[in-house]
Order: C-alpha cells, then structure tokens, then sequence
C-alpha cells in the first residue's frame, strides 16, 4: 500500500485569518507556506496590541452575533464554531493568559500582542509552516499559478488549495491595501466597494470647540437612527472619534452617503433622567452664570459644555429646556476620514461569490478569509474575533476540499 501523497496548502496573508488557518492545516498534516508582502507577519495584528490587544468579547452570543449586522447570518455560525471562549483558550494556551475587563471586553494579561505572536510563530515552526515575508502576490501566471515576487525574484506558486487572507483596505502601510480586488473580479469574484468603518467623523467646529481637540467625552449616550450606544468618544481637530462613535459607523456612513450630512444625538447625563436633570438644575444660585450651573448643578465637563454649546446654538436657561438640551445634543457630521485613517473597512469579497466553506466559486481551490470579506463590525473584540474564525472555517473547507480531491485520484 503506498503511502499517502503530502497535501500542500499556500496562504497569501500573515494577519491572524492566515496564521490561524494555517495552524489548523498543519495540526492535520498539511504542508503550509505563508506568503506575507511586509518585512514582519502579523504587522496589524502588533498595532491593535498598543491598545492592549482586544481579542473578543464576554458579551452572550446572540448580542454578540449582533454586531455583525447584516453578515451575521453567515458569520454567525463561524463564530459559534469557534467562540469568544474557544479563542480565550487558544490564547491560554499559547502562555497569554486573558482577563475580561469591567466592559467585558477580553485581553491577554500582558495587554501587548508581541508576547502572543512570538509564542504562536514558535508553535507555527515547531508544526512545521513556513512564513515568508517579503513575498507580494502580484497577479496571475499564463497557467494561473499564483504569482509571488520577493525581492529578487518572481515565482508561480501552485498549490492543493490557497487561502486569500490579505487584509482590507484600511491602514494600508500595515500592508492591507485592497490593491488584490482588480486580481479577483478579473476573475469572476463579486466585490463591495471598500468604504472605512470604525473611523472618525467630521463635524464643522466652530473655532472654541476646536480648542477641545483631544478631549475625552466620558460616560455619553451617542443615538443615531433608532439605536443608542453607550460609551466614551473623542473629540478631534476635525469631528469626533472613539469606540461609542464607531460602534454606530455603518449607520452614519451610510446615511451621509445616501444624504451628505446626518444628525448625531449626544446624550451628556445619560445616568440622570431629564427630570432629575431638571430637579438639580432649578436648585442652582440665582444669579450664577450658565457655565458654573452645568459645572456644579449638571457636573458637566469643560468639553461636555462646549459640545452643548456646539449643539445649540441658544442654550436656555429654564431648568426643564435646559435639562432637555443636554440629554438631546445634536452635531451635524458631514464626513467620514478615509481608509488610511480607518481602524477597518467594509466591502471586499461578497459571500455570495463564496460557497458554505469559504472557496470562491469563481475558483475552485481558493479559499478567502478575514477581513478581506464583506462585513464589518465595531471595535470590541468583534473583528478579530471575526478574523480568527473565518481563517478556521477556510482552513476547514480547504482540508475538506483536498480529501476530497485525494480521494477522487485513489
């Protein structure tokens, strides 16, 4: 009996979708190459560990799956496959123990990604993957090999099955530029246009709120077409940013795309009802200026007062009006910063050019993972852990897809 020829596999992309596939694929004895444009694997990865390295979420799953908006049909069961307590363990396992913080969301104890990757990379050798960097797929051979060029040389890449895991096309000088797109629809892939997601938003500052630019707006209640999110923004030099912002980026960018401007609903003193807002405001001193009442009697902050000043543009002074206005602070946005300013983007590889594992239909034997898919999400752990299990369920379809390729030729 001969023995079983050795099933090989080629993954375009060092981020997590591709090293966690390529993990997957090695464990069950597949011959793994990882080809990664950039001078180092997992350069995007390394930059969302300076804030600590989110990896995913404690939320219940049905809330979870929300997130994923219109792409939680297909996501949902990936990540049900792999879940926020399957990626915990993996990165137990890896010596980077994790901690759920009071928002819950979930980050390794060292709050750094380098310790994480370090120990993956060393797993990823001792299973045998080959990483090499400095190595961009540039397009197709005559015969429809992958083509890769390193530095000094070009060569046409074949292999049992091939995972796309390059990224979007936000922060394109960590390496995702979405300049692959052209390569797939040529193809046959359908694409959604790239759009930013989880980015700030421009608002026309009047000269005194610009003096705010780098503020921190805590405990606020941001409302945008029906939906209210809890959390902290940021006031910028060109708008507002941060993590309550981004958690509603899908809705405003859309409706400025659809419209070219749309309104924000700030909620200063969501912990308060209005009419306790008003009870405290009418208690004030007689005689006391608008600035020292919402200081003491509303505890607004300086940015918290100017933002107030920013919305209307007659604050009222009548306890009742007043308390009305800082629940309801309106900002117009009129922009969204683009993809090189983004932390991810929406668009990329439609899911109805994939079939249920993740192989374009367009191209057999090529499996697409990760962000280069079309969805999104907000920051919270949602994305990576997104990432991590789409690269799974590739990894998944590609060993069903070489069995099955195997077996046909036995």
């Amino acid at each position: 009996m001969s023995a079983s020829p050795t099933r090989t596999a080629a993954i375009i992309g060092a981020g997590p979708a591709g090293l966690f596939a390529a993990e997957l694929l090695a464990e069950n004895g597949v011959s793994v190459t990882v080809y990664e444009k950039m001078p180092t694997p997992g350069r995007k990865f390394l930059m969302a560990g300076r804030g600590g390295l989110n990896l995913t979420h404690t939320e219940k799953l049905d809330g979870f799956l929300h997130r994923y908006g219109a792409a939680r049909d297909v996501l949902g069961p990936m990540v049900e496959d792999f879940s926020p307590e399957a990626l915990r363990a993996w990165a137990d396992g890896l010596g980077a123990e994790t901690f759920a913080g009071s928002s819950g969301r979930v980050f390794p104890k060292a709050m750094k990604a380098s310790p994480l990757l370090r120990a993956w990379r060393a797993r990823l050798e001792g299973l045998g993957v080959r990483i090499l960097t400095r190595h961009q797929w540039v397009g197709w051979s005559p015969e429809s090999d992958f083509l890769i060029r390193s530095e000094d040389a070009e060569q046409a890449v074949r292999a049992d099955a091939v995972l796309l895991a390059l990224g979007g096309a936000s922060w394109p000088r960590l390496g995702s530029d979405g300049g692959w797109a052209g390569w797939l629809e040529a193809r046959g892939a359908a694409l959604a246009p790239f759009a930013p997601s989880n980015s700030g938003f421009r608002a026309d500052w009047s000269e005194p709120m610009k003096k705010h630019a780098g503020e921190p707006v805590k405990a606020v209640a941001l409302s945008h077409m029906g939906r209210t999110v809890r959390g902290e923004a940021m006031v910028s030099a060109y708008g507002l940013e941060g993590g309550a912002v981004y958690a509603l980026s899908a809705s405003l960018r859309q409706a400025i795309e659809r419209d070219g401007e749309t309104v924000l609903s700030l909620d200063l003193k969501p912990d308060w009802s209005a009419q306790e807002l008003a009870s405290r405001l009418a208690k004030a001193r007689r005689g006391e200026s608008l600035s020292n009442t919402l200081r003491k009697a509303a505890r607004l902050s300086a940015v918290q007062i100017a933002l107030l000043r920013e919305a209307h543009r007659e604050v009222p002074r009548e306890p009742e009006a007043l308390a009305a206005a800082i629940k309801d602070a309106r900002i117009v946005l009129t922009g969204i910063q683009g993809l090189d300013r983004a932390i991810s983007s929406a668009g990329g590889v439609r899911f109805d050019s994939l079939d249920k594992s993740l192989m374009l239909k367009a191209i057999p034997g090529v499996f697409a993972a990760g962000e280069m898919l079309d969805w999104e999400a907000p920051t919270g752990g949602y994305l990576l852990q997104a990432c991590f299990a789409t690269g799974r369920a590739a990894a998944q379809g590609m060993l069903a897809w070489m069995d099955r390729d195997l077996s046909s030729t036995d």
